[in-house]
C-alpha cells in the first residue's frame, strides 16, 4: 500500500504543468478525435493556417497605418459613392457587408437540412449562397475598377500615403479569392447534392459515406471563416 501511494505521488510529481498538462490530457485520452472525420479535421487545420495569414496581413496593415508619416486617405471619402446628387460614404462596402452576412445565413440554413437528408432544398440553399458570394464578388470587382480609375495604384494613390493602394490590393484581392473558389466549390457541391450522389454514394470527388451530408458541414465551415475573416476586414480597414 505504502509502495503504491508511493507511486501515485511520484506520478503526480512528474506530471507536467500548464499547456503541458493539457496536451498530455488529450493526446492519452483515446476518445478525444475518435468521432471527428478525416475531412472535417482537414478544413479545421487548413482555416488555423489561413487564419495565420489574414492575422499577418492584418498586422501588416495596421504596422504600415500607425508607421506612415504621410496622411492615410479617408475611407469615408475614397470608398463613397456620388448618389442622388451627394456623395454617400461606405453605401457600397455596407451592401457588399450585408450580401456576405446574409450568405452565411443561407449556408447555415443548408448544413441544417442536408442532416435532414433534404438534398433539394440543401442544394437550392448552397446555389443561394453561390449566388450571395457572387454579387459580393462582382461589387468587389467593381470598387477595383472605380478606385482603379480614380489614380489608385499598388505603389501610389492620389489621396495621400503611397502603401494604401498596396494593402487594399493584397488583403481585399486575397479575400475575394477566397471567396471566388468558395462560390466555385458550392456550385460543384450543391450539382451532387441535388443529383444524389450523396444518397446512393457515387464514385467520384467529394463523395461521402452513402447517406451523409457532411460534406455541406465542411463546405458551411469555409463559409462562415470566409465570413468572419471580412468582419476583421470591414473593421479595421473600412471603418478605421
Amino acid at each position: 500500500m505504502a509502495e503504491s501511494a508511493l507511486t501515485n505521488t511520484g506520478a503526480v510529481a512528474t506530471t507536467p504543468a500548464g499547456w503541458r498538462q493539457v496536451t498530455s490530457d488529450w493526446s492519452s485520452d483515446q476518445r478525444a478525435f475518435k468521432k471527428v472525420s478525416w475531412g472535417k479535421a482537414m478544413m479545421w487545420i487548413f482555416l488555423l493556417s489561413d487564419t495565420f495569414i489574414f492575422s499577418c496581413f492584418l498586422l501588416s496593415y495596421m504596422t504600415v497605418r500607425m508607421s506612415t508619416t504621410v496622411p492615410w486617405p479617408n475611407p469615408s471619402e475614397v470608398f463613397g459613392l456620388h448618389l442622388f446628387g451627394q456623395n454617400i460614404p461606405l453605401i457600397l462596402i455596407a451592401i457588399m457587408t450585408f450580401v456576405l452576412i446574409t450568405s452565411s445565413g443561407t449556408m447555415a440554413m443548408a448544413v441544417n437540412y442536408g442532416y435532414r437528408r433534404q438534398r433539394k432544398t440543401t442544394a437550392i440553399l448552397m446555389l443561394v449562397t453561390a449566388f450571395f458570394g457572387a454579387t459580393f464578388v462582382g461589387m468587389q470587382a467593381f470598387e477595383w475598377t472605380k478606385l482603379i480609375m480614380e489614380g489608385v495604384r499598388p505603389w501610389g494613390n492620389p489621396w495621400g500615403a503611397p502603401q494604401f493602394g498596396s494593402t487594399f490590393f493584397m488583403i481585399t484581392g486575397f479575400h475575394g479569392t477566397h471567396v471566388s473558389i468558395g462560390v466555385i466549390f458550392l456550385i460543384i457541391i450543391a450539382h451532387r447534392v441535388w443529383r444524389g450522389d450523396y444518397d446512393v454514394e457515387r464514385r467520384g470527388f467529394f463523395t461521402s459515406r452513402k447517406g451523409n451530408y457532411e460534406i455541406v458541414e465542411i463546405m458551411g465551415l469555409y463559409w462562415h471563416f470566409v465570413d468572419l475573416v471580412w468582419v476583421f476586414i470591414f473593421a479595421f480597414f473600412y471603418l478605421w
